[in-house]
């Protein structure tokens, strides 16, 4: 989750995990542009879960107050405005067939090209209803997730809702186009990954991905909001004032850690990251890491804010 702004950030995460369902609450103070990573082996969702929220992209796609997103790739991005709010959910796949099986009498129309979902509007309303009671039971009262019957039954219509928005929902077709920008990115995001440590050239990630220029651009556009080499400095940014966080000071050095990262420019690197989080990189390494603040609720959420993260 990269911030594109400066500002006081904090992200408030809720996770649920009950026998075979998994859910997620998220509330997040700043835009942000974040890469979401699927589980192997799980179909999940994913919506807005207050109508206020801000904007949301999905891989290029705008996701609506009551729209859901099926996420069918092992990597997709998500891009926000400030105050976000999603939520998530998500069954092992053989799981939800069965279930889908049980509930409608069918499979689902599966569609390789199906990202959004329109469900009526008030099957989504009872989703969104149900999704933040059990979110309010985590964080107010978590013991009562501990008693078998009321996960059980909150499960089950949690599950028994999903499967009929899904399959009463009108889906949005996508273009070719669309998804050959969706592949485009998760090359680009593996080529990145992969080479985390030296200075990258936008010729040389277009040869590796096996994209022209333009189109490494317009897919970049559409998914990040912003360019390939813009996202590239405040993805390795963020990984720099992480590792300055979390460094002893006197064991490294400013620039052994800028130019771990691919920067070799250190004059004109110290003034985009003062420009970008409000102090230079010798401040950010002298002093003390700031840590979350972590509330664990026993047996099943997680709640974590970090203040100023940027």
């Amino acid at each position: 989750m990269l911030p594109t702004t400066r500002g006081d950030f904090w992200a408030e995460i809720t996770q649920i995990g009950m026998d075979r369902l998994w859910m997620q609450r998220f509330h997040v103070s700043l835009p942000q542009v974040s890469t979401v990573a699927s589980r192997p082996g799980r179909r999940s969702i994913g919506f807005l879960t207050e109508c206020n929220s801000s904007p949301l992209q999905h891989c290029g796609l705008n996701v609506l107050s009551g729209d859901i997103i099926v996420n069918k790739f092992d990597l997709a991005h998500h891009r926000s405005g400030a105050d976000y709010h999603l939520g998530t959910m998500s069954l092992p796949t053989d799981e939800l067939d069965t279930a889908v099986e049980v509930i409608i009498g069918r499979e689902l129309l599966k569609s390789p090209d199906q990202r959004i979902v329109h469900p009526h509007p008030a099957l989504m309303s009872r989703l969104l209803k149900l999704h933040k009671a059990v979110g309010q039971l985590a964080r107010d009262t978590p013991d009562i997730l501990e008693r078998p019957e009321v996960a059980r039954a909150l499960e089950n219509e949690l599950v028994h809702v999903m499967v009929r928005c899904l399959a009463e929902g009108a889906s949005a077709d996508t273009t070719t186009g669309v998804r050959r920008h969706d592949a485009i990115m998760a090359r680009f995001e593996e080529f990145l990954e992969a080479n985390p440590d030296r200075p990258l050239y936008l010729t040389e990630i277009c040869a590796a991905i096996g994209a022209a220029e333009r189109t490494l651009r317009a897919s970049c556009e559409e998914h990040l909001g912003m360019g390939p080499i813009r996202y590239l400095t405040l993805r390795r940014m963020h990984l720099v004032r992480r590792t300055l966080l979390h460094s002893d000071p006197s064991k490294v050095t400013v620039t052994q850690v800028v130019t771990d990262h691919g920067f070799w420019e250190l004059g004109r690197f110290s003034v985009a990251y003062r420009m970008l989080f409000g102090e230079s990189p010798s401040c950010t390494l002298r002093r003390p890491a700031e840590q979350p603040n972590i509330h664990l609720s026993r047996p099943s959420s997680l709640t974590t804010a970090e203040p100023r993260a940027t």
